[in-house]
């Protein structure tokens, strides 16, 4: 991975493809190298759906290598959700297959100059053909799927948007091929998939037909270290337990039971009905309809969290719901059919759109009196709306703050205009420190305190009170920023916050694929690298302190069970990024 791809959109006689090495920007992989991209070359005031914005594609570092669990890959641009940086983080084969490529990114830049020109990028080996093809446009992603692979087979990898990022949509994501060849895993949040539709670019199409598996520069340490590095993850209870037997959505009856699972739009910390669509019912209901609730993501997984949903008759319905689409489509907006939670699953992977933006967006609009709470039929019909575009979907389709503004709702969960995930920070107040403070907008991934808070891992951390909370969302987004940079997906870090012998492997890992020496104090220093980039970006972009702040009502409305508000001063959340 020693070069970058550039596609220009607006080069004079139409786009064009050109190879570059990778230069200045060697070394780096993943988010990493997203944010360098981003925050030197796309100017932070720019319009996110103009030219000057562009849409990088990174696989990381050990991407496309025999590594365990490094089929992550990372999409990064100014977001048209938030206004800042942006890195959206997607499984699938796409990340595996771009780097066996040789890529170390895609850069689309510009825009064409006919707005209703549709394009699809081909790369394989003999190299990179940028083609016009309006009659992809506005394909849903599994037709458009279907028509790749009747084209190029289903052993390419793809990176498509649907009709949502045709739109232009704030909720847009860019779906990646699973290894099924199903649109299924998605670079979800912060509008990504709508810079990628105001680039004219409908799919990418990547082919690693006669190439070789990355080659470590040190075969036998690589080789022990990865061994090693597997064994400390199926040993973990959560990645080698709990994960492949229910998925993610494992901690539906966890958060559930400790009243952190936001019901009703963030009004209380229960669900009645969580029992109906936890992690266990899900995979009882799998097995049951022979699918499958043990299945990874892409080649080279070996937590295996994902899964494959079928219908009442047995037919493939989606993929194995996550936690988050659970709770964004479930408890958060009363409903409580699992089988009506996997159709809007499906059309949010259809459609090309964020599940947490578009349940957040349902649970506004619930609020505002729209539908009523607990209403699946009607919150299908309004997803539909947003696959048709019509005026009602496109304020939808924008994201809750959008439909906040829209309906008049005072209580909208967004930090940096990004919605809320599934745990309530008055109760797992270390991931409201994260919310509040991360670049991207209120994630959860960005620095999972509730590890910590709530499952105990690597250490113990009151959910409920503010002692601790800021160094502890501190050192975890260091970690993360990371993590994203080489590819892994981010569940390793259970086992590496409690498995010293694990984390080491993985630096061994990665030293051994690279001939270098990888050390805990690298691994700090590049997260730290990133973050700063990311939060200099964000200044220049207008961001200040006051952005770095929950809504106002999560410090003065009491959250049922447990009575709490969030309880993190002002002048603390200003000292998560002092290191």
């Amino acid at each position: 991975m020693d070069k970058l791809l550039r596609v220009n959109m607006s080069a004079a006689g139409g786009p064009k493809a050109t190879e570059e090495p990778i230069g200045n920007y060697a070394g780096l992989g993943g988010r990493a190298l997203t944010t360098a991209i981003v925050s030197k070359e796309v100017p932070p005031d720019c319009h996110p759906l103009g030219a000057e914005n562009k849409l990088v594609i990174a696989p990381g570092l050990l991407s496309g290598s025999p590594a365990a669990m490094s089929g992550r890959i990372s999409v990064g641009c100014k977001s048209p959700l938030t206004g800042g940086i942006k890195e959206s983080n997607s499984g699938g084969q796409a990340a595996q297959v771009l780097a066996r490529l040789g890529y170390a990114g895609i850069v689309l830049e510009g825009k064409p100059a006919d707005a209703e020109a549709r394009y699809k990028v081909v790369i394989n080996k003999d190299g990179v053909q940028v083609v016009r093809d309006d009659s992809l446009k506005m394909l849903p992603n599994y037709d458009l799927i279907e028509k790749m692979k009747g084209e190029y087979g289903d052993k390419v990898a793809c990176m498509s948007i649907g009709t949502a990022g045709e739109m232009k949509m704030g909720a847009a994501s860019i779906a990646c091929t699973d290894m099924e060849f199903r649109p299924t895993r998605h670079a979800g949040r912060g509008g990504v998939g709508a810079v990628m539709g105001a680039k004219g670019v409908k799919v990418i199409v990547m082919d690693d037909k006669g190439l070789k598996m990355r080659a470590a520069k040190d075969p036998e340490k690589f080789k022990a270290a990865n061994k090693s590095f597997v064994k400390g993850l199926q040993k973990h209870s959560v990645t080698g337990e709990a994960l492949p037997a229910y998925g993610t959505n494992v901690l539906t009856n966890i958060l559930n039971e400790v009243g952190g699972y936001p019901t009703y739009n963030f009004k209380q910390g229960n669900f009645d009905g969580a029992a109906k669509i936890s992690g266990e019912t899900l995979a009882a209901t799998e097995k049951e309809r022979g699918g499958n609730p043990t299945h990874g993501c892409h080649r080279g997984c070996v937590i295996r969290c994902s899964g494959i949903y079928h219908d009442k008759d047995g037919h493939y319905l989606t993929k194995q719901p996550e936690y988050e689409t659970v709770w964004a489509h479930g408890g958060h907006c009363g409903i409580e059919d699992m089988d009506k939670i996997a159709q809007l699953d499906f059309m949010d992977d259809n459609y090309g759109l964020d599940t947490i933006e578009m349940g957040a967006a349902i649970g506004v609009a619930m609020d505002a009196g729209l539908i009523e709470f607990g209403d699946a039929d009607g919150a299908i019909r309004l997803v539909e709306e947003v696959g048709k575009g019509t005026h009602l979907g496109r304020i939808l389709g924008n994201g809750a703050g959008v439909t906040g503004k829209a309906f008049g709702v005072e209580r909208v969960p967004v930090v940096k205009n990004q919605a809320m995930p599934a745990y309530d920070p008055r109760a797992v107040q270390g991931i409201g420190v994260t919310y509040a403070t991360t670049t991207q907008g209120a994630d959860h991934t960005a620095g999972y305190a509730v590890a910590q808070n709530v499952l105990k891992v690597g250490g113990d951390v009151d959910a409920l009170k503010p002692e601790g909370q800021v160094a502890l969302s501190r050192d975890l987004q260091i970690a993360t920023a990371a993590i994203d940079s080489t590819g892994m997906c981010l569940f390793i870090a259970f086992a590496i916050l409690d498995q010293p012998d694990t984390f080491q492997a993985l630096l061994d890992m990665i030293g051994a694929f690279h001939g270098t020496e990888m050390t805990a104090d690298g691994v700090t220093e590049l997260g730290k690298k990133v973050l700063s980039m990311e939060r200099e970006f964000n200044a220049r972009a207008g961001f200040t302190k006051a952005h770095d702040r929950l809504p106002r009502y999560f410090q003065t409305e009491a959250f049922a069970p447990h009575n709490v508000t969030f309880d993190v001063k002002d002048d603390d959340l200003d000292t998560v990024f002092n290191w």
